[in-house]
């Protein structure tokens, strides 16, 4: 313990916050008086014409599919809580379907925010436990579930991808009630670097915010509105207690942010990155993350047997629904 901090509470008399995380313990948010969030100067967007634009897609891809309302799952989190509000300021929070899908390991605190967001927005909800759907499986207190004894042994990383494809078949059977498209919630930051579960949260009809680095995503969220509480908690994929991303990951996300800008969207070298200040050692790992990740990142390959593949060369657009194009 430093000699800087309170032996009674942990915490540096100065600031009242955990020396090592800067937050305060009481409530695991940054100060109030520290900066809401932190947006490296090259990634700042013009958040105005980003609403707009976003607002033009989903409305676009609900009218191509013949749909009017839209399904989301909301976890308490930023991507999830910017997604509703980016919804309802698009097509209305009336055709909006917000579903909570906690499981008994759950932290209350993030239902208590997504019940924030919900009771803002004036959305629908659904809250669906998920827990006896996973206990079910791997089973639970010694006993083993449907999935065996190997099954009941398994890491928390495997529990934790089968929830987010639990969570996902919820949404899909919710979406058939709702009558409304499923929309994704990943950003781009998770979907370059693999952080996502295939076929669990990266499953969806289309995903407003997947062009949006997780800085990003933090910028456009306190413009549109999203509760102060949410935009400064550490990001969480809540699959275990205590669970954080960028502990789990090794670095920040201002940090991941700008070598992946400077890498995908800017194309430079690594030695142009090594000038530019990143650590070679990282710069290699996040490659190997990219481009591992790649798999993720695509339509599953179809072996070409006939003379038109669907995927390969049989490609086009969503098209509005009655058009009269030729298949």
């Amino acid at each position: 313990m430093s000699a800087d901090t309170d032996p009674a509470t942990g915490t540096d008399p100065a600031t009242g916050t955990d020396p090592a995380t800067g937050t305060d313990p009481a409530t695991g948010l940054a100060r109030a008086d520290e900066p809401l969030f932190d947006l490296p100067e090259e990634l700042a967007i013009d958040t105005d014409v980003a609403r707009k634009a976003i607002a033009a897609f989903i409305r676009g891809q609900l009218r191509q599919a013949g749909f009017e309302h839209a399904v989301l799952g909301l976890s308490g989190g930023i991507d999830s809580a910017l997604v509703a509000y980016l919804v309802a300021e698009s097509i209305g929070s009336e055709r909006l379907l917000c579903v909570m899908m906690p499981y008994s390991a759950s932290s209350p605190a993030s239902q208590g925010d997504a019940e924030a967001v919900v009771a803002d927005l004036g959305c629908a909800v659904d809250l669906v436990e998920i827990t006896g759907m996973v206990d079910g499986y791997f089973g639970r207190d010694g006993v083993a579930g449907e999935g065996g004894a190997a099954a009941l042994a398994a890491a928390q990383l495997r529990r934790g991808n089968f929830m987010a494809r639990m969570r996902m078949a919820v949404l899909y059977d919710r979406s058939v009630s709702w009558r409304g498209l499923v929309v994704g919630t990943g950003n781009k930051t998770e979907s370059l670097i693999g952080y996502t579960t295939l076929f669990g949260d990266s499953a969806c009809a289309f995903n407003p915010i997947g062009d949006l680095y997780k800085s990003q995503v933090r910028q456009l969220s306190a413009a549109i509105g999203v509760p102060e509480a949410i935009i400064r908690k550490a990001p969480s994929a809540d699959l275990w207690p205590g669970q954080t991303d960028e502990t789990e990951a090794g670095f920040s996300y201002p940090e991941l942010d700008r070598l992946l800008f400077w890498r995908v969207d800017k194309r430079r070298s690594t030695e142009e990155l090594v000038a530019k200040g990143f650590d070679p050692a990282l710069i290699e790992r996040v490659d190997r993350m990219v481009a591992g990740a790649e798999f993720k990142r695509q339509v599953p390959p179809i072996a070409k047997l006939g003379p038109r593949t669907a995927g390969v060369d049989y490609l086009y657009p969503r098209r509005r629904p009655g058009s009269s194009a030729r298949p």
